[in-house]
């Protein structure tokens, strides 16, 4: 019996809700068709653009793909489980491992890099690095893309006085990334700190994510400190909130 809140609900997103407990209970599972419009129109006695909006709700969400001509289909994309804890641990990446390693076993390809160097960053990130006025800093930016879909945006700042002429300032910095040549250098990271909050894409994320602009992103910032308690780089990273599920998993 549906409760007074849910009876007041529009007709599309209680249409939405009864669809999104089919999928989650597995009556709809990966790659099944969903009822068309014209069928759930019927179904639930509303007009097809009511249904077409119950729809585009799940698609949204990232639970449905919709290709013209083809229906509603459930979302055959297996989500990446990022467990932030194992994956920022020196005995990882001091191995010589990638910190995507500890996440999945589907290896993310970079398909697009770049390096700039002598930045002037933005204020934010020249706060958070103990940055003067004048000082500049390396941008590394990324885009990550797995089973040829775009998952998440990435750009790293880091101090240009530390890391320059060192393998940081390249596009492959070598095995164990940036945190084993910030090693190399003697200012390896011992404690990081991460912020998240969730909101809409801007216009340039959406494009790049190739993401409906309105279905909403994860905005991580992660800050690294070696032994000295300094900030020797910021990684803004910006993930398709459809495809990531951020696991902490830490004793009490």
């Amino acid at each position: 019996m549906a409760s007074e809140t849910g009876t007041k609900r529009p007709k599309y997103q209680r249409i939405a809700d009864d669809l999104r407990a089919a999928i989650e209970s597995g009556e709809y599972g990966p790659g099944d068709r969903l009822p068309g419009e014209s069928a759930l129109a019927a179904q639930y006695e509303v007009a097809t653009l009511t249904a077409r909006q119950a729809l585009k709700i799940l698609r949204t969400e990232g639970l449905v793909e919709t290709r013209k001509g083809a229906g509603a289909r459930v979302a055959a994309f297996r989500p990446i489980r990022r467990r932030g804890i194992p994956r920022l641990g020196r005995a990882h990446w001091g191995s010589g491992k990638a910190i995507w390693e500890a996440d999945d076993d589907r290896a993310p390809d970079v398909d697009q890099a770049i390096v700039t160097q002598g930045v002037v960053p933005p204020q934010h990130i020249a706060h958070v690095l103990g940055l003067g006025a004048d000082d500049l800093v390396c941008v590394r930016s990324r885009r990550y893309v797995v089973e040829g879909r775009p998952v998440m945006l990435a750009a790293s700042y880091l101090p240009q006085a530390l890391v320059e002429g060192s393998a940081i300032a390249e596009a492959n910095p070598g095995p164990g990334g940036i945190y084993a040549r910030l090693a190399d250098l003697g200012y390896a990271p011992t404690h990081f700190r991460e912020e998240i909050r969730v909101r809409t894409p801007s216009g340039e994320e959406a494009t790049r994510l190739s993401i409906p602009a309105d279905r909403a992103v994860i905005k991580l910032a992660r800050t690294a400190f070696d032994a000295e308690g300094r900030a020797v780089e910021v990684n803004e990273m910006t993930m398709d909130s459809a495809v990531y599920v951020l696991d902490y998993e830490f004793e009490a």
